[in-house]
């Protein structure tokens, strides 16, 4: 099974309610999609939105939470490239049914989606996982990232010689990197309350009914949990910008 330009997903839920207490202060008076990556003067949330209409998107739901008001408040000010509309969660529903309650809010209940993290940055092509999600038949696929450890690596020979030292190098293991292609059902199979990455993914994976799409080679990815991430992300924009 092929995929069309036309049966590429059009519409987004953005996860966008998170506390980011790793984040404090720049999250004491926003929700963390609000925080602004130093240099840009747009904060992470309108970045995503610039990516997924850059990649065909042009509905998104953003589900807030915490500090909702000040994300709702900028949606509303803001020159936005696709329409945005938002929800809120009166009570905590977990993450899968958080996810469930935003994605009822979607246009096109009957059309494939998109889903992302709040406070993930990255830039490579949806267009490109949207066709691979419809080449396996799946219900769902996730972006699978390879992220970079914090810390510089020792390598050693069989002896015990120190051989080389190598900054920051990307892990063997490749992890869930916030970014989601759902078919229609998928939604249906969400929990009212609780995590989907508990309940769902674990049941569709059995079923080989989950699908893994690994970044492309040279495919920039950050989540941002913390002030470092910040400072590293506006360092890499610098230097793309070059």
């Amino acid at each position: 099974m092929t995929s069309t330009p036309e049966s590429r997903p059009t519409q987004a839920v953005v996860l966008a309610g998170g506390q980011g207490s790793r984040l404090r202060p720049y999250t004491d008076d926003r929700p963390k999609p609000m925080v602004e990556i130093p240099g840009t003067g747009t904060p992470i949330i309108g970045h995503q939105l610039a990516w997924l209409a850059a990649e065909g998107v042009t509905d998104a739901v953003v589900s807030c939470g915490h500090l909702a008001e000040v994300l709702e408040d900028w949606l509303a000010s803001a020159e936005l490239p696709l329409r945005v509309s938002t929800v809120v969660e009166t009570e905590p529903l977990g993450r899968g049914g958080g996810l469930k309650y935003a994605a009822a809010r979607l246009p096109h209940p009957d059309r494939s989606w998109y889903a992302t993290n709040g406070d993930i940055w990255t830039r490579f092509s949806l267009r490109e996982m949207a066709d691979f999600h419809t080449e396996r038949d799946a219900t769902a696929t996730l972006a699978l990232a390879r992220p970079r450890i914090p810390w510089g690596a020792v390598e050693t020979d069989d002896f015990g010689h120190i051989t080389d030292f190598i900054e920051s190098p990307t892990v063997s293991y490749q992890i869930n990197a916030g970014v989601y292609v759902f078919a229609p059902s998928f939604a249906g199979l969400l929990p009212e309350r609780g995590d989907h990455e508990r309940t769902t993914f674990p049941r569709l994976a059995r079923e080989r009914r989950l699908a893994g799409f690994p970044l492309p080679q040279g495919a920039y990815w950050r989540a941002i949990d913390t002030a470092k991430d910040l400072t590293e992300a506006a360092k890499e924009l610098s230097r793309q910008s070059r």
